[in-house]
């Protein structure tokens, strides 16, 4: 191979079942649009040989990649260091070389903060986040590293938040609390954000939020994870209640914007993903 050839700077997806994501085409786009000779290329790879497979990247001369459930935590042992967020929240889904070390970082919080501060800066805000599962434990940690004020996580599972709310408050020093998940949720007065960390409304767009949505105050900023529909019926419902609206497309391609400019050192054009991935998303 030649110099400068695309195995010298490829970039791949380390997951499961991941024939058809339009990632490939977001983060494609971005490359041809500001004429890179790279690819990103999906990749199948089982359990029981992801060992094998990072060697390989490495050996190959990968700039990085990306990867999904089942390996975001089983391929920390396998990697040379992680990024500050990554080590807190235990979980990688993005691998950067940095010389000749595989570094573990996690764009899924990073994401959704480049989202959300588009409407507000997080600095010294009151949220609520539903949910303690990755995604929201991810955005909990960003959140929590950008100076929020104070976080409540609302949960159904009491274990599961406490677990995270016990990390916040530990790690990182932040005023977190556990709300147990039980019937129609009252956002508290004084509450700046709103979010959905939950696959509720996921390719469901009637699904409904347990929330009390006498709750919400005009002005509030509210925020979804959820990217299937674009406009789900929180959002909806929040919207009408006068707040400010923040889809999960949004998250999902500020977290591609991350992946490259871990990858590239460049910030990629964030209209030419969105659109890219729109359109794979037959939007």
């Amino acid at each position: 191979m030649t110099e400068g050839s695309f195995l010298h700077e490829l970039t791949g997806s380390m997951s499961q079942g991941a024939a058809g994501n339009p990632t490939v085409a977001m983060i494609e786009a971005a490359f041809a649009h500001h004429g890179l000779h790279w690819r990103y290329v999906n990749m199948e790879v089982t359990p029981e040989n992801l060992v094998a497979a990072v060697r390989g990247a490495k050996a190959m001369g990968f700039r990085g990649f990306n990867c999904s459930l089942p390996h975001k935590v089983t391929v920390i042992p396998h990697l040379d260091g992680l990024g500050e967020s990554a080590a807190l929240m235990g979980a990688v889904n993005c691998v950067v070389r940095r010389g000749d070390k595989f570094v573990g970082e996690n764009t899924d919080g990073k994401g959704f903060l480049k989202s959300l501060e588009t409407a507000i800066d997080p600095k010294g805000k009151s949220v609520v986040l539903f949910g303690a599962g990755g995604a929201a434990r991810a955005i909990a940690v960003e959140l929590g590293l950008a100076g929020t004020k104070r976080i409540t996580i609302v949960n159904r599972s009491e274990a599961r938040g406490a677990e995270l709310v016990a990390l916040l408050r530990e790690k990182l020093k932040l005023d977190a609390e556990l709300v147990v998940w039980s019937g129609d949720y009252a956002v508290p007065t004084g509450t700046d954000v709103v979010i959905n960390g939950t696959s509720i409304g996921l390719y469901a767009p009637e699904a409904r939020l347990a929330l009390d949505l006498t709750s919400l105050k005009p002005g509030m900023v509210v925020a979804d994870v959820v990217f299937s529909p674009v406009r789900t019926k929180f959002l909806d419902d929040a919207s009408a209640r006068g707040c400010r609206a923040i889809d999960g497309l949004g998250m999902l391609v500020n977290q591609g914007i991350v992946g490259v400019e871990y990858w590239t050192g460049i910030t990629p054009d964030a209209a030419v993903m969105r659109k890219a991935l729109e359109t794979a998303m037959g939007l």
